[in-house]
């Protein structure tokens, strides 16, 4: 439907009840006046008739038709009225306009047959003598209780006309100047009603966009004015109410968002509700893009959909556990119980998700922890106790067997004295970092790379392994030069064993925006990518048997990830299969 401005709408209201008015009031005074005219008319013709008449009688009866033709020419001059005396019998014997004995008889025509009845008649119509509309009146004459003529009267119609015509142009005029002041008091009435409202509609239109802080301005009117004091009051409430709900938003929303627990909320159909930032990463997607769609187009998830369902139709709180396979595999804890809107309605479930991947890794690591010390204990200790038993059974008495039988058990003494050095260490490492008993201090690294270097030259120059330093002399941190020492040792130590002869092992320093990256790189025969996660855990070995021949514990890269942890850095590798690798102690720039 098309749309008009209101003055648009009650203006041409008010100007057709306007015009309906005065064509009305035209009509109706207009039909009054003609009647009034007529009537006034009829009654001075009427008058007219009467002074004429005391003057034919006599003439009648002398029998003097033709005086009183010459009569009736002559009063017609003068009033400029028709005047015609007729006999009862309707023949014509005077008329101021036409010869009467060339005039038809009139004992017919209305005006007469009333008067002959005693009455004053009272006729308009066309007269076919005049060729004209003429009003007449005629009247008896009456002598002796007889009716001895008639007088007629007429004039034309059309002076009545003009008379009437000069009356419709005045009442026009005066309807029309009513007609324009009406027409222009109603524009002004309709922009006086029109104008506040439009400012209200402005003022509305801000409130819709927000800005709710607006007033809409007092008016006279009382109505305009109440619907302009309910509407501040709306926008006083809307803004009260819109700031409650936006600051109660914005704490789910920060509460949300700091839980470290992911939270998915869905409704009946398992459309997404609300999703927070934990949820979104456990899950691997976008809120923007999630809210509104379906779980499974948004998660690939089988279990998870599952769980949706059966949260969905339990009552009661439910708990599983869910495998997530992203980037990464997932172990996710998850709770669902059913969501309720403030009626007690049942709308959906909410689910909240533990990410438990961690924990499942350090069991795992426990378990390979107990599985892998048990193991490299037992080893050398079944390998003592069988030499030993060996020995007591006579093998003592026999010098040759007995001296190599007792070397090698001195051998895996010292493998065993080896682990627990190294696991005495480790632990004394994580209680000191623990403790904050470890005194840290600014040194150049340099001078302590050679420190750890000239540790290591005799076992690189037994395989012919060149050891090369690149570092800048003024490149500082904030170390203990021991702990840090023991770190750079291990890895060089591990480079060398796994290097072949004849090559460079290779430690640098590499400055990296707000770190320090010391690198150990050798040209051995690399590792594959699998093992790589897992390099730095306890009695983790990549080739088991290689490395107890190397005369490796397992617990030295393990070692070095702790002091660069207690040093506030970390650790990392790269390597490949036949590329060599580079192990690296990232530690912050100071």
């Amino acid at each position: 439907m098309k749309k008009r401005p209101l003055i648009w709408q009650l203006f041409p209201a008010l100007w057709l009840i306007t015009i309906l008015s005065l064509l009305a009031i035209t009509i109706y005074f207009s039909h009054t006046f003609k009647e009034f005219y007529l009537d006034k008319t009829a009654k001075d013709l009427q008058i007219r008739a009467i002074l004429i008449k005391d003057q034919i009688p006599a003439l009648i009866v002398n029998g003097n038709y033709k005086d009183i033709d010459l009569l009736c020419k002559q009063l017609g001059e003068e009033t400029d009225t028709r005047i015609t005396i007729i006999l009862p019998s309707g023949k014509v014997i005077g008329d101021s306009y036409e010869d009467p004995e060339a005039m038809d008889n009139h004992a017919h025509r209305t005006e007469i047959v009333s008067a002959l009845a005693g009455d004053i008649g009272i006729s308009t119509r066309y007269s076919y003598t005049l060729h004209k509309n003429l009003m007449y009146v005629a009247i008896p004459i009456i002598e002796n209780n007889d009716i001895t003529a008639v007088v007629r009267v007429s004039i034309p119609i059309s002076a009545i006309n003009k008379a009437l015509d000069k009356i419709y142009i005045k009442v026009t005029l005066g309807g029309l100047a009513v007609a324009i002041f009406i027409i222009a008091a109603s524009i002004y009435t309709s922009r006086r009603v029109s104008m506040p409202i439009k400012q209200m509609g402005k003022i509305a239109q801000q409130f819709a966009k927000g800005k709710l802080s607006q007033r809409i301005p007092e008016h006279s009117s009382m109505e305009i004015d109440e619907l302009s004091d309910v509407m501040n009051q709306m926008a006083k409430q809307l803004d009260y109410r819109i700031q409650t709900v936006v600051r109660q938003r914005n704490e789910q929303e920060a509460i949300l968002s700091s839980m470290v627990e992911g939270v998915l909320a869905v409704d009946l159909d398992e459309r997404i509700i609300n999703i927070n930032k934990a949820a979104e990463h456990m899950l691997g997607v976008s809120g923007d893009i999630s809210k509104g769609r379906y779980v499974h187009e948004v998660v690939r998830n089988t279990h998870l959909h599952e769980f949706v369902k059966k949260a969905l139709l339990e009552t009661r709180p439910l708990e599983d556990e869910l495998i997530l396979h992203n980037d990464n595999q997932k172990f996710i804890r998850a709770h669902g119980s059913v969501l309720h809107d403030a009626g007690k309605k049942h709308i959906g479930a909410v689910i909240v998700l533990n990410d438990i991947t961690r924990l499942r890794q350090l069991e795992n690591m426990r378990r390979d922890f107990v599985a892998n010390v048990s193991h490299e204990l037992k080893t050398p200790i079944t390998s003592i106790k069988g030499f030993v038993e060996t020995l007591i059974d006579g093998a003592i008495n026999e010098p040759k067997k007995a001296d190599r039988f007792l070397k090698i058990i001195v051998k895996h003494t010292d493998r065993l004295n080896a682990i627990i050095e190294d696991l005495l260490k480790l632990s004394r490492i994580e209680q000191e970092y623990e403790k904050a008993e470890i005194e840290f201090k600014d040194e150049y690294l340099k001078e302590t790379l050679k420190a750890s270097i000239l540790f290591c030259e005799a076992v690189a120059r037994a395989k012919d392994i060149n050891i090369e330093l690149v570092c800048r002399n003024d490149l500082q941190a904030k170390i203990n030069p021991d702990i840090f020492q023991q770190a750079v040792i291990n890895l060089i130590d591990n480079a060398i064993k796994y290097s072949p002869a004849g090559n460079t092992v290779t430690v640098e320093v590499v400055v990296k925006y707000n770190e320090l990256v010391i690198n150990v790189i050798d040209r051995g025969c690399g590792i594959s990518k699998e093992h790589l996660p897992r390099l730095f855990e306890r009695f983790y070995r990549v080739n088991k048997e290689r490395s107890r021949k190397l005369g490796g514990t397992g617990l030295g890269l393990a070692i070095v990830k702790h002091i660069a942890i207690a040093h506030g850095g970390s650790v990392s590798v790269e390597s490949a299969p036949g590329k060599g690798s580079t192990f690296a102690i990232h530690l912050p720039k100071t």
